[in-house]
């Protein structure tokens, strides 16, 4: 048992008039003790559940991202040092009734110029749900045999790059098997949210569905010095918008008093209202979204057009939301984002 480890249990442990938040360097020091299993398994589950009772604080955040960059895989800078990589954190575990619009969306920015960069694993507790390196798989991009030294040739020579972490960030997999355990998101995963695997400077983009987490994720990030953000209030708390109804996006805006603006995007403004798209299998989603790849115009065409024009404006290659849905519609019409998955995918081998 670890005394040290037991002493930060015990501040987040207590209860509703004991507990205590902890420190940057104390949840930087915890989050090391849990990933290199100094911890006991008993340590590791119960800091779990009681840091998600207790509710993390965005310093505490910030202290644990301090611990994933010091331990975890990092790209290094792009030869143009001026370049901004998009970071796009998601959910590890997945997406279960809509269909996800983010690999469409990370070919298309890539393709105009923005270098992307994605993370995740396996199936993942507690949803279960398809997790994106499967996705990338079916479309023909397997990531989970490159090393780092290929994963950032890639980045390098193509502009994209995704991070696997069984096989780029195995401390952090061996958490795993502790959310199936005790049933419930742990904080770790508003953490691997926030994660940027990149060194450079970088553009990080985060999915969330609670409201608190957003006010949360900024504390973090600024802490930290980050300072391009845009969180998404998306689809099952991922970064894609919604077609269905209004989104609400936070974006860093230095211009503003204080620091970022509050976005509302209706589909109802630019004629995209529709139902979002269904997930019904794997296998239908990927033939959807080579669909897309050939321009072809489906109901998840105009989920991409929606999604494109957003990030493309939002990433500086548009001057507004319009020309944004415009260009992608050109990219994807025009068979540039398809041949950027085939050159991505040539560079692979």
């Amino acid at each position: 048992m670890s005394n040290e480890f037991r002493e930060l249990l015990k501040k987040v442990g207590g209860g509703q008039h004991t507990k205590k938040d902890l420190t940057r360097n104390e949840a930087a020091i915890a989050t090391h003790m849990m990933l290199m299993q100094e911890a006991t398994p008993a340590q590791i589950g119960a800091f779990l559940i009681a840091h998600r009772i207790k509710r993390p604080t965005g310093i505490e955040l910030a202290g644990m991202l301090d611990t994933y960059e010091k331990l975890g895989v990092t790209l290094q800078p792009l030869p143009n040092s001026d370049s901004t990589v998009t970071v796009f954190g998601l959910p590890y575990d997945g997406r279960s009734r809509t269909a996800p619009i983010i690999p469409i969306t990370a070919l298309l920015l890539s393709a105009a110029g923005v270098p992307v960069l994605l993370h995740g694993g396996d199936t993942m507790p507690t949803k279960y749900g398809v997790p994106l390196v499967e996705i990338w798989q079916g479309l023909g991009l397997d990531f989970t045999q490159l090393s780092a030294p290929q994963v950032q040739s890639l980045l390098e020579q193509t502009g994209f790059a995704f991070i696997y972490t069984p096989k780029h960030f195995p401390l952090a997999c061996g958490l795993i098997p502790y959310r199936d355990q005790i049933g419930k998101r742990p904080p770790l995963a508003t953490l691997e949210l926030l994660w940027s695997p990149y060194r450079g400077k970088t553009h990080i983009v985060v999915g969330y569905v609670h409201p608190p987490t957003e006010a949360m994720a900024r504390i973090a990030l600024t802490q930290r010095g980050e300072t391009h953000f845009t969180f998404v209030k998306g689809l099952e708390g991922s970064c894609d918008l919604r077609l269905s109804q209004t989104t609400i996006i936070a974006a860093s805006q230095p211009d503003s008093p204080n620091g970022f603006e509050y976005l509302k995007l209706n589909p109802h403004h630019y004629n995209f209202a529709a139902k979002d798209i269904p997930l019904e299998s794997t296998a239908q989603l990927l033939s959807q979204l080579e669909e897309v790849l050939e321009g072809k115009p489906t109901p998840m065409f105009q989920a991409a057009l929606w999604n494109g024009g957003f990030y493309l404006w939002r990433c500086g290659v548009c001057p507004d939301m319009a020309t944004g849905i415009q260009q992608a519609e050109a990219l994807l019409v025009g068979g540039k984002v398809k041949a950027q998955r085939d050159a991505i995918a040539s560079n692979m081998k």
